[in-house]
Parts: C-alpha cells; sequence; structure tokens
C-alpha cells in the first residue's frame, strides 16, 4: 500500500477465483473494485469473502491490516480507474478474454499491472489483439493457498511478485510459456487417470479421494514430488530411485495420451459417485471444511517454516502487534482459530495459556529479549502460571492481550496478562513468572543492558497500576484469606 492510504485493485469477474482474489487483497488492506455483470455477483462474493474472514487470520499470530473498502461497479471503465493492478477471472473462453483485455488496457493506467487467472491460455494468446496482460493464475481458495503462476513480460512479473508476496502469496515465475503452465499440466495427469480408474470400475470418486488424501497428498502438502522420491530412494538418493523405478515408466499403467470420452454415461457415473460422496454437505459447508483444514496444515508447517508454512511465516513477519489498552502495551492481537474451540464450541482452556504464552512473547520483543536475543544464548524461561478464565471466547473472536509488569528484579520476570473479547469483555487472566537464563551454561542469571533498563522502565510505569487477580491461588474466592 502507498503511504498516503490503501492502493486499488480491480477484480474483473467475480466467480469463485474473482471472489478469492477480492478477499486476498481486500483482507490485506487494499481497496477493491468488482465489476461483474452477474447480477448475483454481490451476493457470490460476499459469501466467499465471508468465507476468508473466518479463515485467513486464523493463520496469524498478529493483526492483518486494515480491511479495505470493497466496491461493486457499474461499469469496467469504473472499476479500473486509478487501480495499480486488474485481475481479469472471466471464463476460460479465448473470444472472450480477448473482448475483456482489449477494454481493460484501453481503460487501466500505463503503469497497472494487468494480470489473469487463466489456467490455460498463454500470454502470447491473450495478447494477440494487443493486449498487455500477463498470467497471474492462483489456486483456490485463493485466500488461502498462496501459489500463483506468473508468465509473461520479465519486468511486469518481477513487479507482480512484489505485490504477492506482500499479501502473504507465493509467486511463482514459470520460465517459458507452455499451455496450461506447471500445476495444472500436473493435475491433468492425475484427472486423467482418475477417470479412466472411475471408468472401468477400478475405484470411486471416494475412493481415489482417499488414495490422495490418506497417502502421497500428504507428503506433496510439505515436500512436493521430487523431495518425496529422493527420500523414496534412501541413503543412495535420487539416482538410485530413478534406476529402481525408471523402466516402469515404460510399463502400460497409465493412459496419459489417451482420455476417455465424455459420454452422458461417464459424466453421470462421475456425479453420481460425487454426489453419493459429498451431497449430504451443502458447497457452503464443505468450503468451510476445507478451509479449516488448510488452516491446520498450513499452521502446522508454519511451525516448522516449511513449504507454503515459510510462505505465512514470511508474511507474518510484517504483521505488527502495536497499540496500548488502558495504559497497557498490546501484546497479542489475533484472531481465534477453529481449531482452538472444542465440543462446547468455545475456546478450550489449553489455548487461553498458549495466548498468554504469545503475550509474554509480546512482552519479551518490546524490551528487547527478542530473536536476536534468543539467539545470542539468553532468554527468559517460564516456571509458573496461573490462569483465570472469565468468559467463553469462540471461533473468530478476536483476542487481545495486556501486559502488565508486576516486577523485574534480579533473575525474575512477573508478568500479568488480560486477554479481551472482541467485545471488550475480559475474557481471562493469564498470571506467569519468569526466569533469566544463560542458554548455553543452562543456569539462571541476571539480564543485562537495554534488556535491564526496559524491564526497570516498565515497571516504574505499571507499579500504578491495579492487578486485580494477581497473587491468587487455585480456588480462592473474595475474602477467604
Amino acid at each position: 500500500m502507498s503511504s498516503d492510504g490503501p492502493s486499488k485493485v480491480a477484480i474483473i469477474g467475480g466467480g469463485v477465483i474473482g471472489g478469492g482474489w477480492a478477499a486476498r487483497f481486500l483482507l490485506n488492506g487494499f481497496d477493491v473494485s468488482v465489476f461483474d455483470p452477474d447480477p448475483e455477483a454481490e451476493r457470490k462474493i460476499g459469501e466467499v469473502i465471508a468465507n476468508a474472514r473466518r479463515s485467513l487470520p486464523a493463520l496469524y499470530d498478529k493483526p492483518l491490516p486494515v480491511e479495505g473498502a470493497l466496491t461493486f461497479c457499474d461499469t469496467l471503465e469504473e472499476a479500473v480507474c486509478e487501480a495499480i493492478w486488474v485481475q481479469e477471472s472471466v471464463p476460460e473462453r479465448l473470444a472472450l478474454k480477448h473482448e475483456t483485455h482489449a477494454a481493460i488496457s484501453a481503460a487501466a493506467g500505463k503503469g497497472a499491472i494487468i494480470g489473469s487467472s487463466t489456467s490455460g491460455f498463454k500470454p502470447s494468446e491473450l495478447n494477440e489483439k494487443g493486449a498487455r496482460a500477463i498470467v497471474a493464475h492462483p489456486f483456490n481458495p485463493v485466500y488461502l493457498l498462496p501459489l500463483v503462476e506468473l508468465v509473461g513480460d520479465k519486468a511486469t512479473c518481477e513487479k507482480a511478485a512484489e505485490i504477492l508476496r506482500s499479501i502473504g502469496m507465493y509467486p511463482l515465475t514459470v520460465k517459458k510459456e507452455i499451455d496450461a503452465h506447471i500445476a495444472d499440466r500436473l493435475l491433468e495427469a492425475i484427472w486423467r487417470e482418475s477417470l479412466w480408474l472411475v471408468k472401468d470400475g477400478v475405484a470411486t470418486t471416494e475412493d481415489i479421494d482417499e488414495a490422495i488424501r490418506m497417502g502421497f497428498g500428504l507428503r506433496f502438502a510439505q515436500m512436493g514430488l521430487f523431495e518425496t522420491y529422493r527420500i523414496a530412494g534412501g541413503e543412495a538418493g535420487m539416482k538410485h530411485f530413478m534406476a529402481q523405478f525408471g523402466p516402469a515408466l515404460s510399463w502400460p499403467w497409465t493412459k496419459l495420451m489417451d482420455v476417455p470420452e465424455f459420454n452422458d454415461e461417464l459424466v453421470g457415473l462421475i456425479a453420481g459417485q460425487s454426489d453419493a460422496q459429498s451431497g449430504a454437505k451443502s458447497i457452503r459447508e464443505l468450503e468451510r471444511e476445507r478451509d479449516d483444514n488448510l488452516v491446520g496444515i498450513l499452521r502446522a508447517l508454519k511451525v516448522s517454516d516449511n513449504a507454503s508454512g515459510k510462505v505465512v511465516s514470511a508474511h507474518e513477519a510484517d504483521l505488527v502487534v502495536s497499540g496500548e489498552r488502558d495504559g497497557l502495551p498490546v501484546t497479542l492481537n489475533r484472531q481465534v482459530p477453529s481449531s482452538w474451540t472444542d465440543y462446547n464450541g468455545h475456546m478450550n482452556e489449553t489455548f487461553f495459556l498458549e495466548a498468554g504464552s504469545k503475550a509474554t512473547d509480546g512482552f519479551m520483543a518490546l524490551i528487547g529479549a527478542d530473536a536476536a536475543y534468543i539467539a545470542s544464548g539468553l532468554s527468559y524461561f517460564t516456571v509458573e502460571s496461573h490462569v483465570r478464565y472469565l468468559n467463553e471466547v469462540h471461533e473468530g473472536d478476536r483476542l487481545t492481550a495486556t501486559s502488565q509488569l508486576l516486577s523485574g528484579q534480579g533473575k525474575k520476570m512477573h508478568l500479568f496478562h488480560r486477554l479481551f473479547r472482541g467485545d471488550g469483555e475480559l475474557a481471562a487472566t493469564v498470571e506467569t513468572l519468569l526466569l533469566h537464563t544463560d542458554l548455553k551454561a543452562r543456569r539462571t542469571c541476571v539480564p543485562e543492558g537495554e534488556v535491564a533498563e526496559k524491564l526497570a522502565e516498565f515497571e516504574r510505569i505499571h507499579s500504578g497500576f491495579d492487578a486485580d487477580g494477581a497473587g491468587r491461588f487455585v480456588g480462592e474466592r473474595p475474602g477467604s484469606r
């Protein structure tokens, strides 16, 4: 975004992909204008954005930027006016794309990036009538999956990649233009083979889905194809794998160059099995289930700083927790993910303690005991905690914490965190005692320098604040002492 305020992005075509683009940009602080002649476009995009608001912030332990403004426009020209990025997501018909890009090129600013969500067409095909588009091909749901395949003019792709990284996406520049780019060519191979397996009665749609999600799909999520096969080669690595399994490529295992006829019989067979497999749930229910699972997988990969989780971590590093509440520093500001809730439908007690731990991390960063400090061999270890549960917290609630330093004398750091729901109600308090530790010697020691100075300053400032609830024993009631 520019220093003068939110930058504007235009979305042309508001289906599932266009709506996903709108959500990704909007929730990362961009103003978004949409043009789609479909009279149901506003409702459809609104439902996609509602799903995104529920899931995307749950990936992060910091707040996303203030949401941008969403505008639905009556004309394409109104939508693209002053936009720094125009994303076309109309149906995959080349004549329609030519018509749309001619209008975009005529109306958009000269410096605007014009991207196409096309899954198959090459830039040379999109631009053969004078347009200036690049391919910016995302994956559904766009607001959660980070990959965007970029194809086209090198300078424009580099500029596009910078913006995409700023909204938490992973731009992959395709080195040569080719039909269907990279990922869809791989998916097409699996799709073709799956159609034959169903048609020939070898497997049902559910069998195939189980084979993927119970097996190689889990490996691919964090290692991809070649790294997975490298491990399959054992200590001898990729050369051994290829020598052992290479001959199988000449065996008649697949029908990749042959496609079953798409007649009514095959369509009915596939559709009927799919209805039996998933028809009990609505599309919205399936989308929410998908999003919750993706958030869980992405957060797990974020912990290991691996694959797509590394993209989330890099984006989160640019997000900021700041501000004050009631004179105390805000050290946690995040959305409660579905994985933090239990069978009662509210936030599980375990995660109140995790929230307190994250607030402690936030306070440590304020006094200079940050990642660099820990890397130098010094940190704080928690030795005791006490949580009071005061109000229910539910999935999707905003959870904010303030931190009060009760004591920073000697080796000790005694903190009192207050956890607030988005409606302002106090949900819990977390009191915690930590000891400053030399990580190399594995012994406690007294902090020095900037950390000691900031502790003394915070203790002086916070000494005048009340700390109702601190110092209690478990089960204590008013007047029991």
